[in-house]
């Protein structure tokens, strides 16, 4: 073997919410590349493949490029500068990162979200209201007999969720693997995770909510109206036969997707399945997982909640954290005009947000970080070029399951990380801001 080719072994895939750490690297340390991702699924092999240490400016300013003390300073000006800036994204850089950019809203008494707000932002509003039976996709894998995925198709969106966590692997008390386990796809239609199931059950689109109340009323022993079998779909047998089989399985475990978020209902579909699995406890173990989509998305949501109380959508305004989805949400504050910057981080949200949030981004400045140059940083005013995570730098991510999981780099970058730029933005606005008058918030009018 060459000396420039290094093996790293229990490496980390940071591509989605499975965070694998059981990669074996082939590294070639001297043109930077990683030539080989063992263990890797079809997505997390493209992942590694395409993050090469690219030739790109350090930064861009104003569209020219600039060092990165200067981006940092013209970042620092204008956040300094604005009335009601605003901090995106955060799904795909490490804990430590997110914590400097909670200490820069915290500062600033800036909006923070993270892309939890458009996709399982309703999960983190029903944990609120009606909590969560959990657990680690570890015991899952050694325990569960009974596994339910809804509104989600892994084996395009998680390839080795099914290999690695809950179908096929062998576990402590699953000695045989699948077949000591039975699997249930609900879904509106068939995908091709429907082969993996031994029971699909096609639920009408929309109407996710009346399936899962129908199912907790018939687990409570209540009955059913006929007519839920026209609304839903799905046939008073077939609800049957699934509440029979969760009564008596060892141990069960509902995985729910975006499928079941980000249609009608949302968090009050999210709140019906967590329902149902604390109702299902009375009988047998029961818990209930969402699946994530980022890399550290739940890191994102964990950070966020231990620093402030809340997982996305905090106003800092009044000097204290505020949360109101819908209110402090992103695409939100840009539709209405009330945000005059914002700092994007990890992220890419001129490329999927809703086109008149697009437009505001235009119209104020913008501050990116990303090793990549992205739809988002064509428009923005300052651009970071700054290293992968997991592949250029150390730090701390959260598992779908929130387990946290420590990186091993496998080839340094010549870009700055996300945490060194915003630690010094943070440096920087602490000078900025000394001087300036605090706006003290008028108190609300007495009725």
């Amino acid at each position: 073997m060459s000396e420039n080719i290094r093996i790293i072994e229990n490496a980390t895939c940071t591509f989605c919410g499975c965070v694998c750490d059981d990669m074996v690297l082939t590294v070639d340390m001297e043109q930077k590349r990683i030539l080989k991702a063992k263990n890797a699924c079809v997505l997390g092999k493209a992942w590694f493949a395409e993050h090469v240490v690219e030739n790109r400016p350090f930064a861009l300013v104003e569209g020219r490029e600039a060092s990165t003390a200067e981006a940092i300073e013209a970042a620092a000006q204008i956040l300094a500068q604005a009335r009601y800036p605003m901090i995106y994204g955060l799904s795909d850089t490490t804990n430590e990162a997110q914590r400097q950019a909670v200490a820069i809203a915290d500062l600033l008494g800036a909006n923070i979200g993270t892309t939890t707000e458009v996709c399982h932002g309703p999960s983190g509003i029903a944990f609120q209201g009606v909590g969560e039976s959990t657990a680690t996709l570890g015991e899952i894998k050694n325990r569960a007999d009974l596994v339910i995925y809804w509104g989600g198709n892994p084996a395009e969106s998680h390839p080795r969720h099914f290999t690695r966590y809950s179908v096929t692997p062998k576990g402590m008390f699953i000695p045989n693997g699948k077949k000591d386990r039975t699997v249930v796809l609900v879904d509106v239609r068939r995908t091709p995770s429907e082969p993996v199931a031994d029971i699909f059950i096609q639920v009408k689109p929309r109407r996710d909510f009346e399936l899962l109340w129908a199912l907790r009323a018939l687990l409570k022993g209540r009955q059913v109206d006929p007519r839920v079998e026209e609304i839903t779909g799905v046939s008073l047998a077939t609800m049957q036969d699934l509440v029979e089989r969760m009564k008596n399985c060892r141990y069960g475990v509902l995985f729910f997707g975006m499928g079941l978020t980000m249609t009608r209902g949302r968090h009050f579909n999210s709140g019906a399945l967590l329902a149902l699995a604390t109702d299902l406890n009375e009988f047998t173990h029961f818990v209930a997982k969402p699946v994530r989509g980022h890399g550290n998305v739940t890191g994102a949501d964990n950070v966020l909640s231990w620093q402030t109380g809340f997982p996305f959508a905090v106003n800092f305004s009044r000097g204290y954290p505020r949360f109101n989805p819908g209110e402090f949400t992103a695409v939100d504050l840009l539709v209405r005009g009330e945000a005059d910057a914002m700092v994007v981080i990890a992220s890419d949200p001129a490329s999927n947000f809703p086109q008149p949030a697009i437009e505001a981004m235009r119209r104020i400045p913008v501050i990116v970080l990303d090793p990549k140059f992205t739809h988002t940083a064509e428009l923005a005013r300052v651009a970071f070029t700054t290293a992968t995570y997991g592949i250029n730098t150390s730090g701390t991510v959260y598992r779908m399951d929130d387990v946290p999981i420590t990186l091993r780099p496998a080839f340094d970058s010549p870009y700055p990380s996300d945490e060194d730029v915003l630690t010094a933005i943070k440096n920087r606005l602490k000078t900025l801001l000394k001087d300036k008058p605090v706006e003290v918030m008028p108190p609300p009018l007495r009725a």
